[in-house]
């Protein structure tokens, strides 16, 4: 017997209010949101945990000490920059635990799905076997789903 980790039930209107709570994120925040390649994001500095207070050392000290800010170095808009890095992450954050929670789950709950079906066409296909009347139609419309690996599993090997 398989062993049930998961019984979840989601409501018409939950899903309904999830629905519009991701709507609404994404009309605040694909405007102001970029998508980079994966060569154009590993080229980046990274800002992580440990950097953060640097930087914010660094914006405390170029606002108090602007005799050693270069010309070239805009510090308002480092400062802008900062400030959305931190909006931005309080936002990624909480998602990223909900993200990694949801995908998750999602495996899980698929997972259950996908054994039980496979424990019930299991017993069809034995059913089919023993002639067991009804059970050679069903067996017949399951089994397309693992046609293409007979396919392979059947084919002559080339070096014979």
């Amino acid at each position: 017997m398989t062993e049930n980790r998961i019984s979840i039930a989601l409501s018409a209107q939950d899903l309904a209010e999830i629905q519009t709570a991701i709507q609404t994120l994404q009309a605040k925040l694909q405007p102001l949101l970029i998508a980079l390649d994966a060569g154009d994001k590993n080229a980046l500095a990274k800002m992580k945990d440990k950097s953060v207070p640097f930087v914010e050392k660094v914006l405390q000290y170029a606002q108090t000490n602007p005799t050693f800010v270069p010309a070239y170095l805009n510090i308002v808009e480092m400062k802008k920059d900062f400030d959305a890095f931190t909006a931005l992450n309080n936002i990624l954050r909480p998602l990223t635990q909900i993200s990694k929670n949801l995908d998750d789950t999602s495996v899980l709950c698929g997972s259950e799905a996908y054994t039980a079906a496979l424990t019930y066409y299991n017993s069809v296909k034995q059913a089919a076997k023993m002639k067991v009347p009804g059970a050679q139609a069903i067996y017949d419309d399951l089994s397309v789903r693992f046609e293409a690996q007979k396919a392979t599993q059947k084919k002559p090997d080339a070096t014979n």
